[in-house]
């Protein structure tokens, strides 16, 4: 249940593509969010890739320490925020979660903020086309 595998990573460089062209957005700060159905036969309601952008965080160490905490607040909100909203509706999706805030937050505020966006994730993700 509080996992994180690869198959829930998404990996596929054709996918990501579409997903950044065809894709709905919206910004849930400091996130910016990327969705779009995926294709049939995915086995997992949500394949996810996090970005953290270079230009802004130079080190390396920065970029990795935010990706860390994004995953980390995914991987134990998921279950309750997504996957039981979307297993319901019988949808799968793509997922792109970037990070545009100007200042290294701390864990407890992604948590709050990444089940905002999970949330609006999932009311966007089961209305689409229901």
């Amino acid at each position: 249940m509080y996992t994180f595998k690869k198959e829930e990573r998404l990996c596929n460089k054709r996918l990501i593509d579409g997903l950044f062209h065809n894709g709905s957005s919206f910004l849930c700060y400091p996130f910016k969010v990327s969705w779009a159905a995926a294709p049939a036969g995915q086995t997992v309601p949500v394949q996810v890739v996090f970005a953290v952008a270079k230009k802004r965080y130079k080190r390396a160490v920065d970029r990795n320490l935010i990706k860390r905490r994004m995953r980390e607040a995914f991987r134990l909100l998921k279950q309750q925020a997504l996957y039981d909203a979307l297993k319901a509706s019988d949808k799968t999706i793509l997922l792109s979660i970037g990070f545009i805030g100007k200042e290294i937050a701390d864990y407890s505020m992604m948590e709050k903020k990444m089940l905002k966006t999970l949330l609006q994730i999932s009311t966007a993700a089961t209305s689409a086309t229901a």
